[in-house]
């Protein structure tokens, strides 16, 4: 009987030790994924900020208006 409860609780330990793994594994997927939406979002709001000014200007360039 005793045995019998020590290998169950060896068999959940093994079962145990491979969900954190695999749990482990998603959460750094989860973080790369959010890193890199993140950086395709906020690095062309960046190239907007220099690329308005100068779209604008060479608009106004064109019509006359300075």
């Amino acid at each position: 009987m005793e045995q019998e409860i020590l290998n169950r609780l060896a068999a959940q330990e093994e079962l145990l030790r491979r969900v954190y793994a695999s749990s482990e594994k998603t959460r750094k997927y989860f973080m790369w994924t959010l890193i890199s939406s993140i950086a395709l979002f906020v690095l062309p709001l960046i190239g907007l900020v220099f690329a308005i000014p100068a779209l604008l200007s060479t608009l106004g360039g064109a019509y006359g208006i300075q």
